[in-house]
């Protein structure tokens, strides 16, 4: 029985579970920590594995969870390592990734004496060096305390303490009591009890309760149902000096511009219906963070910002200084879109002058743009305010690169991780927005130039450009709108659009009725291609699944919802029974007059009648109410 349990021990938490239910006998000398993850899953549960973490899931619509947003909880596992990595380094300590190679036996030298420098590097990283090391599943004294503040089944939390190393502890906090019940049984599960703790509270009042210098996270997860905007004001005030605050919004309907005046009550700026919706979402929401931190006495310093799938998600630092927050101002804009050919203008809050050891403060000045567009003469919509700065940290982003690469099997998404971030660090930094080659094709009414045929014009000209991760066919650049609308007129003359089909009013009849002041060169250089691209990187994955968008609400009670496809068959063709299909249940709604009483089908009254139902009185009832359903 000894040994039997000797040879148990080593092995990983979750592998424990059979042996000690196997062994029973010998559990009451085990320790507390070998007992929890004894725990197994009930009837109608089913056992997620995502990571290094196995967790209980109710079938039942109890608590969230959506399998397509593994991807956010990897990217989120590698930024807080590489933030953990960065934190400890300055205390001594040197926090230990399992399976990851050593970063200096991928740099290559190839100078003259590389071989001999690369071997007495060797021989030195061979001396054991004294400092501490920060392991996976341990917790660290002057580690990171970290805060998920909507933990739902608590997979996040037991993540974070099974795959990053250097946490002090982590709270798996949600304010439904079903949902903490089941973080505990998953914390047992995973054995992880030593690092995470369930907590059953109003994760706005848990917050503002730490956010005393002295207690506050280094680390605060947000990754609501919707919209964060609830809990920004109280993340903000209880994030550490330096400490990180990742947030998430899957509510993208009124972020992308369908709902302006809903995204100004919730993030105070108003969002455009435009192409570069999904990279204004990001900036909107930046500018919230930095607009709530204000308040306190304190500013973001964006680390990295993305935009994937049905969401987008912001990894920021927080700090205090009275003298940084004045240059808030400086770093938002207004944005001003031409609803007719779509090209858009900044215009800063502030302005932030240098004058020696002293900086001025002052407005910003404008508008940038007349009564109607200089271009096409329709009308402008006002935007924002938005961040107007970089998005990315381009060196934490690289640190986090180089860890992905040198251990790519940590994560299941890796690839695309690498790809995502590849495509991060080549946008331009300093140019806020983007333009896409499908709508600049559509205002002129011609064909689509090549991604490269349009870089390499652009290059052409002397100015910079790049691609975004936001969307497929963006281009940023720093190049004028005027330089732009001439690359596409010339390219028109070469791919003419049928002018004599232009209406006076379109866009296309005022864009094309100048001639361009330039000739645009559109042979392809080699530099237009970027790297990410060149080397054939997952940037842009296909749907996951079917159905793989934004999963229904976690409900209250519990109930059982129903699937995605069966909403849509409730919701669609009710009155219609396709050919070849069945009658089924969403048949059995009966008509107006069986309510009434004066249906002469009785009991057999559905919606939609078929003719061997039917007798002919029945069947001129049932059409009167068709008829009346559809008015």
């Amino acid at each position: 029985m000894q040994s039997t349990i000797c040879r148990v021990i080593p092995q990983p938490r979750a592998v424990i579970v059979s042996s000690l239910i196997k062994y029973s006998t010998g559990r009451r000398h085990l320790t507390q920590k070998m007992e929890e993850p004894s725990i197994s899953e009930g009837a109608g549960e089913t056992v997620i594995i995502e990571g290094k973490a196995k967790v209980i899931f109710p079938n039942a619509n109890q608590v969230f969870y959506n399998p397509v947003q593994e991807f956010n909880r990897d990217l989120t596992c590698a930024v807080i390592t590489e933030f953990a990595r960065m934190q400890l380094l300055q205390k001594g300590i040197d926090i230990v990734v399992p399976d990851e190679r050593k970063e200096q036996k991928v740099v290559v030298n190839l100078s003259d004496t590389g071989e001999e420098e690369s071997k007495s590097n060797v021989e030195n990283n061979d001396k054991p060096a004294a400092r501490q090391e920060a392991h996976v599943g341990v917790p660290c004294t002057d580690g990171l305390r970290v805060l998920e503040g909507l933990a739902a089944s608590g997979l996040r939390s037991v993540r974070f303490a099974r795959e990053v190393p250097g946490l002090q502890s982590v709270i798996a906090n949600d304010f439904s009591a079903s949902a903490v019940e089941l973080i505990k049984r998953n914390i047992q599960f995973n054995g992880v009890g030593d690092l995470v703790t369930a907590s059953f509270s109003d994760a706005r009042e848990l917050m503002c309760s730490k956010k005393d210098s002295r207690n506050r996270f280094d680390v605060i997860d947000l990754d609501p149902y919707g919209s964060p905007s609830m809990f920004i004001d109280a993340a903000v005030q209880s994030v550490s000096e330096g400490g990180l605050l990742c947030v998430t919004c899957t509510d993208m309907a009124v972020m992308a511009g369908n709902s302006g005046e809903t995204c100004y009550s919730k993030y105070g700026a108003m969002s455009l219906k435009a192409r570069f919706c999904h990279e204004m979402a990001l900036r909107i929401l930046l500018h919230s963070l930095d607009l709530r931190a204000n308040c306190y006495q304190r500013y973001i310093v964006p680390l990295l910002c993305i935009s994937a799938d049905f969401y987008i998600r912001v990894f920021v630092r927080v700090f205090t200084g009275q003298a940084k927050v004045k240059m808030s101002a400086s770093k938002q804009a207004l944005v001003y879109n031409c609803v007719g050919c779509g090209t858009y203008h900044l215009q800063r809050m502030g302005r932030a002058i240098s004058h020696g050891n002293n900086m001025k403060y002052s407005p910003g000045t404008g508008p940038p743009v007349g009564m109607s567009c200089e271009f096409c003469s329709q009308r402008h919509q006002v935007g924002g305010p938005l961040w107007a700065e970089s998005l990315h940290d381009t060196e934490f982003v690289q640190k986090i690169i180089s860890a992905v690469d040198r251990n790519p099997k940590r994560f299941k998404t890796s690839e695309r991780i690498l790809g995502m971030l590849s495509m991060a660090i080549e946008e331009l930094s300093d140019v806020p927005l983007y333009y896409t080659l499908d709508n600049l094709s559509s205002v002129v009414r011609c064909s689509t130039p090549s991604l490269l045929q349009f870089r390499s014009a652009l290059l052409h000209a002397g100015y910079r450009v790049s691609l975004s991760h936001a969307c497929k066919s963006a281009i940023k650049t720093d190049a004028p709108p005027a330089l732009i609308w001439d690359i596409m007129r010339c390219w028109e003359k070469q791919n003419p659009a049928k002018r004599e089909k232009l209406s006076a009013t379109c866009p296309a009849f005022h864009i094309l009725s100048k001639e361009p002041s330039i000739e645009a060169c559109f042979t392809v250089r080699e530099d237009a291609n970027p790297k990410s691209r060149k080397m054939g990187l997952k940037r842009f994955q296909e749907n996951p699944e079917a159905n793989w968008g934004p999963k229904a609400r976690a409900k209250a009670g519990g109930q059982i919802s129903s699937s995605l496809e069966e909403k849509r068959k409730q919701h669609q063709n009710k009155r219609k029974i396709s050919p070849g299909t069945p009658d089924g249940h969403l048949k059995n709604f009966p008509c107006k007059r069986f309510r009434q009483g004066c249906c002469d089908l009785g009991e057999s009254c559905r919606y939609s009648h078929t003719e061997s139902e039917e007798t002919p009185e029945a069947q001129e009832n049932s059409h009167l109410v068709l008829d009346s359903a559809s008015s």
